[in-house]
């Protein structure tokens, strides 16, 4: 009966090692556009894992971060420690400038140029999603 709880484990974990995870990975760096304009993240490989920095950030962002404690929008890591979880899906935290929390959160790829990040309140429940799209030029 132990051996079948565990497979679930092991099948994530070899799909974690097949070429087309890695390639996924990949296809997720670049840099990504909230979807008012308002915000620019560049996402990358940091410490074994996927991490996003903004880039650019309009003024009333950069205002409403101020307004609550951050002096500086751009450079801030707003995606933390994302690890996969199956190709085109990860699970990390993002952190809410304008909050000044972090929230568990996932990332998944819906096609090449559009991500839908969504933070969750209680580790996957009671979230909001925000679909992100690829900078162009």
């Amino acid at each position: 009966m132990r051996s079948f709880a565990l497979l679930p484990i092991g099948a994530s974990a070899l799909l974690l090692l097949l070429p087309g995870t890695a390639l996924a990975a990949g296809a997720v760096e670049g840099n990504w556009v909230n979807p008012h304009g308002s915000v620019v993240v560049t996402t990358g490989a940091c410490h074994n894992a996927l991490c996003g920095w903004v880039r650019w950030a309009d003024a009333t962002a950069t205002a409403d971060a101020a307004d609550a404690g951050v002096a500086h929008l751009a450079g801030t890591e707003l995606l933390r420690d994302y690890h996969a979880r199956g190709p085109g899906r990860w699970a990390g935290y993002v952190y809410v400038p304008d909050r000044g929390r972090s929230f568990y959160s996932t990332i998944e790829q819906l096609d090449a140029n559009r991500l839908k990040i969504s933070g969750c309140l209680l580790r996957g429940w009671l979230c909001k999603s925000q679909i992100w799209t690829r900078q162009q030029g």
